[in-house]
């Protein structure tokens, strides 16, 4: 079974696998985590526990971790395994070269510094964003320039809500100015992002001052397929309001 963590620190989630994992466990403890951190925009900075007890999971609980991984891996900051079985440990550091996001294996001993380290880890303050399921609004804020692992979670939260209905009414882009990008994958993930997502949006809002919004407009209308609009960073209420207007 899995039990979910209580005792780790704020930003951290944590699970513990003892005897056999089923497919309910994955439906109970883990799936309801993944759901959390999408509806609140976030990405999670896992710590799994795997101690003695650990068994192994049933057929029906691999063919779920498959689908589980499969859709929520962008959702991953971060993951500690804790464990002392060897099998594991190999297994998990042969995976961790394929994944998106830092995964570190630690001892039962090193259970402090698993959460440590997930604990120390850069804080990802480029991008904020929160849906408005109301209308169906997406809004963004930028801080700092841009990266790869902000469109990552960017996209796990647009993703989810297009999956369910079919479009996006709105995104609010909010800056007091364009910070541009940290480094070529940021720009990269960037358009790949825009590329994937434009045709399920129907209205865009820049509330960012300073000239690039109005180019970026110009440029818009021979790319994206969304309508956009520029408004001041003193007119996000405006701005969310236009966005989320259907029609």
């Amino acid at each position: 079974m899995l039990e979910r963590l209580s005792d780790l620190p704020t930003g951290i989630d944590g699970v513990s696998a003892v005897g056999t994992i089923t497919k309910q466990d994955y439906e109970q403890v883990l799936r309801p985590l993944f759901d959390e951190a999408r509806r609140g925009g976030r990405r999670v900075r896992l710590l799994y526990e795997l101690g003695p007890r650990y068994t192994g999971f049933s057929a029906g609980a691999a063919w779920e971790d498959a689908k589980l991984g499969m859709s929520s891996l962008r959702l991953f900051e971060a993951c500690a395994v804790v464990t002392d079985t060897a099998w594991i440990r190999d297994s998990v550091r042969l995976a961790a070269f394929f994944l998106p996001c830092p995964v570190a294996v630690f001892g039962t001993r090193e259970r402090a510094a698993a959460i440590e380290w997930l604990r120390a880890l850069p804080e990802r303050p480029a991008i904020e964003h929160h849906l408005l399921a109301g209308p169906g609004v997406l809004v963004v804020e930028v801080a700092r320039p841009l990266r790869r692992e902000d469109f990552e979670a960017l996209a796990a939260t647009a993703d989810s809500w297009i999956e369910a209905h079919g479009a996006l009414a709105g995104v609010v882009i909010h800056a007091r100015a364009f910070p541009g990008w940290e480094n070529l994958a940021g720009m990269v993930r960037h358009i790949r992002f825009v590329r994937d997502h434009h045709r399920h949006v129907k209205r865009i809002a820049l509330a960012i001052d300073g000239e690039l919004p109005e180019l970026a407009a110009r440029v818009a209308e021979h790319f994206v397929a969304a309508e956009v609009r520029i408004f001041h960073h003193a007119e996000l209420e405006r701005a969310t309001a236009w966005a989320g207007t259907s029609g």
